[in-house]
């Protein structure tokens, strides 16, 4: 058993380690091709992370990944792909930096209101496909798709003017109102920044992920049917309603993404609020293992490489190199998984063909000492 788990921790770390060596080797040879230096964009970029600043805003951008992921990272463990983190994430912002604007609360009170319309906005925008797989047997993968366009369609037509949205004076700029500053969440300062307070709420989160997974009677029937539906109906697990909470739950933690920037930097959404996050948390997801902790190191690693690949220009490089290589994190995680899980496979099959042929052995032996 102990050597089972040696091998399983070992296959475990195998894969992120090879995704991460196969996506810097291949966007080498991809700059080298270009007939760009190699290796100066990465060393420019590590010397970027050295500034305070920097640093401060790695932290921030991976606490909003990590929100990201975690929604992804639900939908996994159910055997659900839910592809529409990102429009579950950008209309609750939309809908609880509405909210926030036009009603006005004691600061705390005001937080709390603005975070659980977040929640329940999300929620509902997951549950609809929740409802669609449960009940039609819709693929996830397309309603979610399906309702990320109908999401970006929906809040351009939300926020105009004549809706809910504000244009400030002399600007072409659309928002939603400033939500009172006794609603701001507040913030670590420190010499580079601050460090927005959700960031700490979103990593918190991470802790109730892995305690409701792997402790509880809920994450339990949740991991059996993602694992096996029919598996878990035969034990007495009502595995539709499974799909609805988990899209549910994953459709709330979704919308928790965009808190820390609403509630700790622009305390308003306009037509500039970050687009691809719920993507970019489905790689961090998949990076990270559905682990919370593989999650949290994915999350910097990405947030590192935005932050520190937009002072590339500067330096005569094209920032795009940093998306680049997050394009080949990607296909090398799809790539390096596949191969670690069939030589797994493979190991597996060969452990239990030394355990048979030890065990054959063994009657042999006892049969020729009776004899």
């Amino acid at each position: 058993m102990k050597k089972f788990d040696k091998d399983r921790l070992l296959l475990a770390v195998a894969g992120p380690a090879l995704a991460l060596v196969s996506a810097f080797v291949l966007t080498m040879i991809v700059l080298a091709a270009s007939g760009v230096d190699p290796i100066e964009p990465l060393r420019i970029m590590i010397q970027q992370a050295g500034f305070e600043d920097i640093q401060v805003l790695i932290v921030n951008q991976a606490g909003i990944y990590y929100l990201a992921a975690l929604a992804v990272a639900i939908g996994f463990r159910m055997n659900l792909f839910n592809i529409g983190v990102d429009g579950q994430y950008r209309l609750a912002a939309m809908v609880s930096a509405v909210i926030g604007a036009a009603i006005s609360l004691p600061g705390p009170l005001q937080i709390v209101l603005i975070v659980v319309v977040a929640m329940l906005t999300g929620a509902f925008w997951a549950g609809i496909a929740g409802i669609l797989k449960a009940k039609r047997g819709v693929s996830e993968v397309v309603s979610t798709i399906m309702l990320n366009a109908i999401a970006t369609s929906l809040i351009a037509w939300l926020i105009l003017p004549k809706n809910l949205g504000v244009q400030p004076p002399g600007s072409n700029d659309l928002t939603t109102g400033d939500i009172p500053e006794s609603a701001w969440f507040p913030a670590l300062s420190l010499p580079g920044g601050d460090i927005y307070g959700f960031t700490f709420v979103a990593f918190a989160l991470g802790i109730v992920y892995w305690f409701v997974l792997n402790r509880t009677r809920f994450g339990f029937d949740l991991r059996a049917t993602g694992a096996s539906e029919s598996a878990a109906q035969a034990s007495g697990v009502d595995a539709k309603k499974m799909i609805m909470t988990s899209m549910l739950i994953s459709g709330a933690v979704a919308g928790l993404t965009g808190m820390p920037l609403l509630l700790g930097e622009s305390h308003t959404y306009n037509l500039s609020f970050p687009l691809g996050v719920g993507f970019t948390g489905i790689t961090v997801a998949l990076l990270g293992r559905n682990s919370p902790v593989g999650i949290l190191f994915s999350a910097l690693l990405l947030a590192f490489i935005k932050q520190t690949s937009a002072g590339l220009d500067t330096a005569g490089y094209a920032q795009e190199i940093g998306t680049i290589m997050q394009g080949l994190i990607v296909i090398a995680v799809v790539v390096s998984y596949e191969i670690v899980r069939r030589y797994g496979i493979r190991r597996q099959q060969q452990k239990v063909g030394e355990e048979l042929a030890a065990g054959h052995a063994i009657k042999t032996d006892k049969k020729e000492v009776a004899a």
